[in-house]
Formats: C-alpha cells, sequence, structure tokens
C-alpha cells in the first residue's frame, strides 16, 4: 500500500495483541490515528470475538486518547455494518484502515475486498512476520495483555485471567497449541503498554462458556 506516512488511520479494534500492536506500527510509521472501530454483538454489550465489555473498550480509547465508534452486529451482518463504517470513514478523510491479521490469507483477502469497496486501503503490518517474533515485539515493546477467552480444548482453563508473558507463552505451546493463537486459540485484551497513558483497571469476575470457548469475565 502507499505511505501510511503523514495520513489519518483507523485501527480495526479487537482491544487484544495484535490489533494493538498494528496500531502501535501504523503510529511508528508517521500515521495519525483517528479512530478505533469495535464491532460488538446485537445487544451491544461485548464485543464479537472477545467477549470484551463495551465499557472496557470506552477505557482502552480513553487510556490511548483515540476515539472509539462501536458498531452492533451479527455474524450474518458483519460485512454489511463494517462496510458502512468504512464508508462514513471515507466521508471524514480516512484513507487507510490498519488489521492485527498475521498470516491467516482469508482474513486477508476479506479486509482488501471490504476496504476497497470503501476506497480504504488495508493496512497489514505485522502480516507474514513469524509469530513469535511478533509476540517478543509485544512484549519487550512493555504492552501488558491479559488472556480473557480460550478455546475448550485446546488450552486449559486455568490460563483465563493471566497476564501474556514468556512463561505463559511456554506453557501455551506446551498444549500444543499456536503461540499467537491466530486461529482463536486464544485471546487477549491489552491493559497498559507504550501507547497507554494509564493503565486499565478492571476486575475478574467468574468464566463463563460460550460457544466452545470460556470467557474471563471482567468488568470496570
Amino acid at each position: 500500500m502507499k505511505s501510511i506516512d503523514g495520513h489519518p488511520f483507523i485501527c480495526s479494534w479487537s482491544g487484544g495483541k495484535d490489533s494493538c500492536l498494528a496500531l502501535y506500527h501504523g503510529i511508528q510509521a508517521g500515521g495519525i490515528p483517528r479512530f478505533l472501530l469495535t464491532m460488538l454483538r446485537e445487544d451491544g454489550l461485548r464485543s464479537m470475538s472477545h467477549g470484551i465489555p463495551a465499557s472496557l473498550f470506552r477505557s482502552q480509547a480513553e487510556a490511548l486518547g483515540i476515539s472509539l465508534v462501536t458498531r452492533s452486529t451479527s455474524w450474518e451482518n458483519y460485512e454489511t455494518i463494517f462496510l458502512s463504517a468504512l464508508h462514513e470513514f471515507h466521508t471524514q478523510g480516512i484513507r487507510s484502515a490498519a488489521f492485527g491479521d498475521i498470516d491467516l490469507d482469508e482474513h486477508r483477502e476479506w479486509c482488501e475486498r471490504v476496504c476497497a469497496a470503501a476506497l480504504i486501503e488495508a493496512y497489514h503490518p505485522l502480516w507474514r512476520k513469524a509469530r513469535r517474533d511478533i509476540l517478543d515485539e509485544f512484549i519487550g515493546l512493555g504492552f501488558r495483555a491479559v488472556i480473557i477467552s480460550i478455546k475448550d480444548g485446546v488450552l486449559d482453563r486455568e490460563l483465563l485471567g493471566r497476564t501474556l508473558d514468556p512463561e505463559v507463552i511456554k506453557e501455551i505451546e506446551a498444549h500444543g497449541a499456536d503461540a499467537s493463537g491466530e486461529r482463536g486459540e486464544y485471546h487477549t485484551m491489552v491493559i497498559d503498554g507504550p501507547l497507554f497513558s494509564s493503565p486499565v483497571h478492571f476486575q475478574m469476575n467468574d468464566p463463563i462458556f460460550h460457544n466452545g470457548h470460556w470467557f474471563q469475565d471482567i468488568s470496570p
């Protein structure tokens, strides 16, 4: 894609490690972060994949100093709703959208297709980088993330609520799972790091089982 330097961009924001690192790289490349776009479930209470409460996305956005835009959707309407948001961003002068995908071709193809329909370029700063290198960079930069969901039967439920660090990564790999969780083996929520003005504070509640995943229920 064309250089992002000096141009406003949005970040597709899951609240997790990969979208956060994509945001970081966009800023380091000279881009101007204007909005975080988060897709919520139809009731508007939690995010689609990670199950993070909407209130904690607002806490993240406040700590990052970037405006949060949310859309409520179902999986059936996901693309339509996402695309409508991109069209709105285009009218506000946004021409680039950052994504945290690493190496799943079908994900990148989807991002590029919907962005092209809104005359926006998809920016994938993590693309084809070694998965362990991405984790090492994320931790080495000083970002902190907690594991807030795991796929049942793939990882141990005891990992819920733990901070992603080298020891936890070893435990994930010992289970035979991908260290980066690129195929949904686990998801994280970033709570602090070099882009944050202050940590995101939260409390842990009882885990919830939903759709083959265990979620660490969290609240502000």
